[in-house]
Parts: C-alpha cells; sequence; structure tokens
C-alpha cells in the first residue's frame, strides 16, 4: 500500500525542545500552537445541549438558520453584502477544507504564500497538482494556475493584505479561470489595521464568481474542539463542494450546526475573546522587543512574528531554555529560517510568566 507523500507533521520537530521547555521550574509556556485556552461562551454551550437529542442525520448543506447567521455575520462583521445563503456550506473546521479543497476542486496547479500555513502544502501533494510559492503575480508569467490561496492576516507573519492587492489578485484570475480562495479564519483579530474580505465589494466588485472565503470559528469563537467553520462565495463553486461533500459523508454535526448558529448571531463574546487577545499581546510584544527581538508584520491575526536575527532553531532553543515554546519560521516556508511564531493562546498567568521570564535577564537556564 502507498500512502500520499506528505512532509513530516512540523510539530513533531519541536519534541526535544518541547521537552526541554517543560523542565522550567516554572512549568512550560507553550505559544507554538494556536490552540484556544479560554472558556466556550455560555450561550454556544447551550445552544450545542438544547440540539444534543436530535436523532437523525444533519443535512450537509446545514440548517438554513446557520447560513443565514453566516450570511448576517459577514454583513455586520465584515461588511460583506449580496452573499445569497445557498453559497453557505459549512465544514468540519477549516483544516479538513484547506486540505481537500484542491481535490474536491479537481484542481491541478496551485499558487500559495510564500510564508503559509503548512496544509496548503499538504492539500497540494493530496491533489498531485503542482505548487508554487509566491507572494507576486509577476513571477507567475503566463501561468494560469487553477487555484491561489490568499491569506490575510497571514498566519503566521500576521500580514494584512492591502485592498489594492487583494482586487489586483481577483482581477488577474479572472482574466486566466483561476479560482481565488482566501483563508479568512484570522478576519476579526486586526490590531494596528483593519483585514478586508475577499468577499467585500471593494475587492470583488460586488462579483464573487470564482472566489471562495474560508472562515473559522475556532479563534472567534473558541470552538476548536467544536471543529466549526464554513466557506462561502461563488454559488457555482459552492454547490459543486456540496454534491462532492453529499457523496463522501462530509457533514458537520448537527449540535455543532446549532452551537455555530448562535455563535454567528451573537457579536459580544466575539469582541471579548478579541479583547483577551488584545491584552495578551499589549504586554507579550513589549516584553519581547526588551529581549533584543524584532516584530515583523504582526499587524493582525493570533500570532507574533519575532527574529533574532538568527536561525529559527536557536531561538527556538533560547526560549525553550527559558521554558517557552515558539514555531520555528520553517514550519512555514524556507523563508521563515529566521522567524519564530509566537502565539498570543495561552492563559493571562502564562502570559505573564513568559514576560516574566523574557525581563529576567539573570534567571538560571535549565541544563538538560
Amino acid at each position: 500500500m502507498t500512502f500520499p507523500d506528505l512532509p513530516d507533521f512540523p510539530w513533531d520537530l519541536l519534541a526535544d525542545h518541547a521537552a526541554r521547555a517543560r523542565s522550567h521550574p516554572g512549568g512550560v509556556v507553550d505559544l507554538s500552537v494556536g490552540t484556544p485556552v479560554d472558556p466556550v461562551p455560555p450561550l454556544v454551550q447551550a445552544a450545542l445541549g438544547a440540539a444534543a437529542e436530535m436523532p437523525g442525520y444533519p443535512t450537509t448543506h446545514g440548517i438554513p438558520e446557520l447560513r443565514a447567521a453566516a450570511v448576517a455575520a459577514l454583513e455586520r462583521r465584515h461588511g460583506v453584502v449580496g452573499i445569497d445563503q445557498d453559497a453557505v456550506l459549512p465544514t468540519i473546521g477549516s483544516k479538513e477544507l484547506v486540505a481537500w479543497l484542491p481535490t474536491l476542486l479537481g484542481a491541478t496547479s496551485l499558487v500559495i504564500p510564500e510564508l503559509a500555513y503548512p496544509t496548503y502544502e499538504v492539500g497540494a501533494r493530496l491533489a498531485k497538482a503542482t505548487l508554487v510559492r509566491s507572494d507576486g503575480l509577476v513571477a507567475l508569467g503566463p501561468a494560469a494556475p487553477s487555484l491561489i490561496w490568499l491569506n490575510s492576516p497571514s498566519n503566521p507573519t500576521g500580514r494584512v493584505l492591502p485592498v489594492e492587492h487583494l482586487r489586483k489578485v481577483v482581477e488577474w484570475a479572472r482574466e486566466r479561470g483561476t479560482i481565488v480562495v482566501s483563508d479568512e479564519c484570522y478576519l476579526t483579530l486586526g490590531w494596528e489595521t483593519a483585514p478586508v474580505s475577499v468577499l467585500h465589494p471593494s475587492v470583488s466588485g460586488g462579483d464573487v464568481t470564482g472566489l471562495l472565503a474560508v472562515h473559522s470559528l475556532s479563534k472567534s469563537s473558541s470552538l476548536a474542539g467544536y471543529r466549526a467553520g464554513y466557506v462561502v462565495g461563488d454559488p457555482a463553486l459552492v454547490r459543486g463542494l456540496l454534491e462532492v461533500r453529499k457523496h463522501a459523508g462530509m457533514i458537520v454535526p448537527r449540535p455543532v450546526q446549532a452551537a455555530m448558529t448562535a455563535a454567528l448571531a451573537d457579536d459580544a463574546h466575539v469582541a471579548e475573546q478579541k479583547a483577551r487577545f488584545g491584552a495578551r499581546r499589549a504586554v507579550l510584544r513589549p516584553a519581547l522587543l526588551e529581549a533584543g527581538f524584532r516584530i515583523d508584520h504582526s499587524e493582525a491575526g493570533l500570532y507574533l512574528w519575532a527574529t533574532r536575527d538568527e536561525s529559527a532553531w536557536d531561538t527556538v532553543r533560547w526560549l525553550a531554555e527559558r521554558g517557552i515554546l515558539a514555531a520555528p519560521g520553517t514550519f512555514y516556508g524556507p523563508t521563515g529560517d529566521r522567524h519564530v511564531r509566537i502565539a498570543l493562546t495561552a492563559t493571562d498567568e502564562r502570559i505573564d510568566a513568559a514576560v516574566e521570564r523574557l525581563r529576567d535577564r539573570d534567571a538560571p537556564v535549565p541544563v538538560s
């Protein structure tokens, strides 16, 4: 039996550094992953529980209330108008969609950002599609790829693409019949600038043909454990994805659909969660700067893209010696080899512990 040719799972490579960080007398501060640590909003828990007794199969397309809530949230939160609720499709989190979308769309060639979420590359490999890393269109020449991935705010860099750039990509793609897929899982987390959806009229011109946007409730609503996401955009593309997913049984459980509906209908908990991340960013960012780091981009999103102008793995080691675990930039592409990605997803107590260790120049360093 031959399995797909996939890269090593990145976080497996952190095992030795994780062990070193865990040996710190004060325990590890794990800033290497973007997993939520804050409570699931009570209104979401209540909606999940209320739907727990439903025994029948859920619909792949999702309940109408969920799709209507997604359309309304897109308009309220991001200024995206004119989306029909049939152009919304719930997904089992966003990662499975990212991994399988090229296969589901029959893509044979992909363009991804130079620094990118590793699952974009995995998706290309699963589809046996050719892959190009590029942040610009000029480098692609006359090529007409099947699919272009955009990610703004970026994971890992926190970079936000301006409207002009997004619009140029959309126009370029439409001239070539290329599908544009925008990963917008961090769209609610703008700090120094306001991210814009690819579906916003200022980008799309009011026409979503050839465009898809991927959304997740993992960060905005602390629903990573629920596996709650959705894709929205070109109705024809969504219909095609729906038909394939019906046959494959790729269905969001009915109680999770109810929870998503409640989360999308409420903006207060989203603002509260953003404030939590913002408070952690406000103390961690200056502590890193004081410790000699430079922080690039990071104007939005859930991470700080930091460097000490040395090998990323040397920085990972330096932090691990202080009980702090970060992800090396090499996880996200070759050009990340001098940066680390530092997540804001730790409790206030753990963030404070990281700040204390970064500022304590005389702290003893554990020896493995």
